[in-house]
């Protein structure tokens, strides 16, 4: 099928989600009122707009009503998170006078929940703006799709092939709107409670606010130069850990105990294998830090717990330059490849993938050394899974951990080409996990004075990982090769 068609095929659902895009973010406007900045009124103006007029004018597209095919979802998927980070940068644009590269980078990174920044002074940036880099992240946490078809009234098939297509999303509920909907409803309970327990470390309400909404949505943008440390306060970063928690765990976990079900949560071996990680990682991490670091021992249990949990939440927050050893670093940077749990805020490879990586394993080796012609079978979640579909789910299980890898390995070498850099190679490699891995970590590799081309290759791996890679590689593929769609008709 010609690339035009099938693009108009799914013109109308995603003009529906831009409309609803350019309602939510008028958002912002509450807090440019509330602080009185008024030459913020065009800037913010200027992304509802854009999301609305491109909205009514793609919905209104000619379209034959063909069946989409998956790949028809994952490159619309692609496409939205790229007009969306294209659109949200119009504030920086506009407002800060950014050039586009540096705009667009921090918009991405909002979106995808990268926390990496390219704004130089924090501290002198209009609120409005501040609000709206959190609130981009608290958005694109739960997922633009979920938030777009929240608000629909009906769920027709393409709907629901891209609520399915967008990395952080499950289906709770045969009827994707009711799930949209108790989902974006348990999020905003989670964010109002989370940010009236972070008040009590002694912060205002305004800097709780936009703490919290990064936490949750595992972002990591701050609200000042120095990050977290500018607060100093032991406390609350003690309170914020539970909240970066909270991010990386499945969200269908929240959605069961609003259902009553209390129990799944604490049987869920995910949820077992996240603790169990940000453990393990934050007691070798400060133990390294502390002996090899020479550390105090005060210093490297706060540094050592907060980063660690923050790299495995994927959430970008830091109270550390990370000017540490190897060791620690690299310890970190296995986290942030693992990442939180499917169906949560989180990015990386997913937890998911990591016991389904071994499960797969150890069931190759039990068929290596089985007798004779015995059959044995591939057990997950305590159910027998059939051969053909364990195969097959096993597949495409180490494609996206392969892929993920070999994105990382091009990145860096195409990187390290193009700048010359003094940061050693686990550096580099540290920062370009934490863009792959939508985490915001950094060492000072990327900053705001970084070549074009350095940010170039960020705003792709964020782009890229925030999408688990395949929507990706289908929208690329298919601009070259075409798509097809069934042809049978709804």
């Amino acid at each position: 099928m010609k690339r035009l068609e099938t693009l108009a095929i799914i013109a109308h659902d995603m003009g529906v989600i831009f409309e609803f895009l350019g309602v939510v973010t008028l958002v912002p406007f509450l807090v440019l009122l509330i602080f009185g900045e008024w030459d913020m009124v065009v800037p913010m103006a200027s992304v509802p707009l854009t999301f609305v007029v491109l909205g009514l004018l793609i919905s209104r597209i000619p379209r034959r009503e063909f069946v989409p095919q998956l790949s028809v979802a994952l490159a619309a998927v692609a496409l939205i998170w790229l007009a969306i980070a294209v659109i949200g940068s119009l504030p920086f644009v506009i407002g800060l006078h950014m050039s586009w590269t540096d705009s667009i980078f921090e918009a991405m990174s909002g979106w995808t929940g990268t926390g990496f920044t390219a704004i130089a002074t924090l501290d002198s940036t209009p609120k409005t703006l501040l609000f709206w880099r959190s609130f981009m992240q608290w958005v694109g946490g739960i997922g633009v799709i979920a938030f777009g078809i929240a608000m629909l009234s009906r769920s027709s098939l393409m709907q629901h092939q891209l609520y399915r297509s967008e990395g952080r999303s499950e289906e709770l509920m045969p009827n994707v709107v009711s799930t949209g909907r108790r989902m974006w409803v348990i999020y905003l309970f989670l964010t109002i409670v989370f940010t009236g327990m972070v008040m009590l470390s002694g912060i205002p309400l305004w800097d709780a606010l936009n703490l919290v909404m990064v936490s949750l949505a595992t972002g990591g943008f701050s609200l000042h130069d120095a990050g977290i440390s500018y607060y100093n306060n032991a406390f609350l970063e003690a309170l914020l850990v539970p909240v970066m928690l909270a991010g990386a765990l499945p969200f269908k976990l929240y959605f069961l105990m609003y259902r009553g079900k209390i129990k799944p949560f604490f049987r869920d071996r995910v949820v077992w294998l996240i603790f169990a990680l940000a453990l393990l990682g934050s007691l070798v991490v400060t133990l390294d830090l502390h002996v090899f670091n020479s550390f105090p021992l005060e210093t490297a249990v706060r540094q050592g717990f907060f980063c660690t949990v923050s790299g495995l939440t994927c959430t970008g927050l830091q109270n550390s330059n990370l000017h540490w050893v190897a060791g620690p670093l690299i310890v970190i940077t296995l986290l942030m490849m693992i990442g939180g749990a499917a169906g949560s805020t989180s990015g990386g490879i997913k937890a998911n993938r990591v016991i389904l990586g071994y499960e797969g394993l150890v069931w190759w080796f039990r068929r290596f050394f089985a007798r004779g012609r015995t059959m044995v079978p591939f057990r997950h979640e305590g159910k027998a899974i059939p051969l053909r579909i364990s195969e097959v789910e096993l597949s495409k299980n180490m494609l996206i951990i392969v892929l993920y890898v070999l994105t990382i390995f091009v990145a860096t070498v195409i990187g390290l080409h193009l700048a010359t850099t003094d940061f050693k190679m686990h550096e580099v490699v540290f920062e370009e996990v934490s863009a792959m891995s939508n985490v915001g970590l950094g060492l000072g590799y990327l900053v705001p004075s970084s070549p074009a081309t350095t940010k170039w290759i960020f705003i792709l791996l964020m782009w890229i990982g925030r999408l688990e890679i395949i929507p990706v590689l289908i929208l690329a593929m298919g601009l070259v090769r075409g798509f097809e769609a069934k042809v049978a008709r709804k």
